[in-house]
């Protein structure tokens, strides 16, 4: 993997900073976070989650035609095997809002309705990272969206085992259980992320000069999606904004 350290991994890093750096994600985490704050931010992110990951499966599914048309079939035909692994995602985050609307409904008022929180316009953020996909797929250089998927996970496997920590100190095992769709990726973007590193570093070794293109499609994807969770976070701050972190 030394193209893809070398060539890559220096323009991915200051993204990746932002999961220790970024204010919302550091409030995310602080000890002091009201843990009403906490239950209805997951509410937030399980129900808007539904519109960044419906796609996904077709997203890699397009990357892996546009591969096998710029001549790089294998990776292409590992990409359309591995959509299928993908299908049907979104609708975990469904099921995963509806356990913590049920669970909320029976603690805390005002009660929720997943339908009304599920057909919410989305955040520019939420609009710029399907964009972004749509366009890297399109464009020149679809290998992007492989990096996008690399970025992606490694955001899930470094910050979710924190967050995880967190909404069992704050709210228990019973609600920690609830996060179907955040504790599969913390296990499975493991695997994800190593298969997406070998095939960057194929693509890099057969177009060198692509490889800062391609991190820093996958940087601005992390990017927008540290965006969107801060969006959800100050939604419920504004909510329930006597409760704010004193932090």
């Amino acid at each position: 993997m030394e193209l893809l350290k070398n060539l890559y991994e220096p323009h991915a890093l200051p993204a990746r900073a932002l999961l220790d750096t970024d204010p919302a994600l550091r409030r995310l985490l602080d000890p002091s976070l009201n843990p009403k704050v906490l239950a209805r931010f997951l509410i937030e992110w399980m129900a808007r989650a539904a519109y960044m990951t419906e796609p996904v499966d077709g997203w890699i599914r397009g990357t892996g035609q546009r591969c096998i048309e710029q001549g790089m079939e294998k990776m292409g035909r590992a990409l359309i095997t591995h959509a299928k692994s993908e299908t049907g995602h979104h609708l975990m985050t469904l099921e995963d809002a509806r356990s913590l609307v049920g669970h909320w409904n029976t603690r805390y008022l005002p009660t929720l309705s997943v339908r009304e929180l599920c057909a919410q316009p989305p955040f520019e953020s939420m609009a710029a990272y399907r964009r972004l996909h749509d366009e890297t797929i399109g464009g020149a250089f679809p290998v992007g969206q492989i990096a996008i998927e690399r970025e992606v996970g490694f955001l899930a496997v470094y910050f979710g085992p924190k967050l995880m920590q967190q909404v069992e100190r704050l709210l228990g095992p019973e609600v920690a259980g609830m996060l179907t769709f955040l504790t599969e990726h913390v296990a499975v973007d493991v695997g994800h992320t190593l298969l997406n590193e070998r095939m960057l570093e194929e693509a890099i070794s057969l177009s060198p000069g692509n490889a800062r293109i391609y991190a820093e499609t996958g940087a601005l994807a992390m990017t927008l999606y540290i965006r969107f969770l801060g969006d959800c976070l100050h939604t419920v701050e504004d909510l329930f904004s006597p409760l704010r972190s004193v932090a």
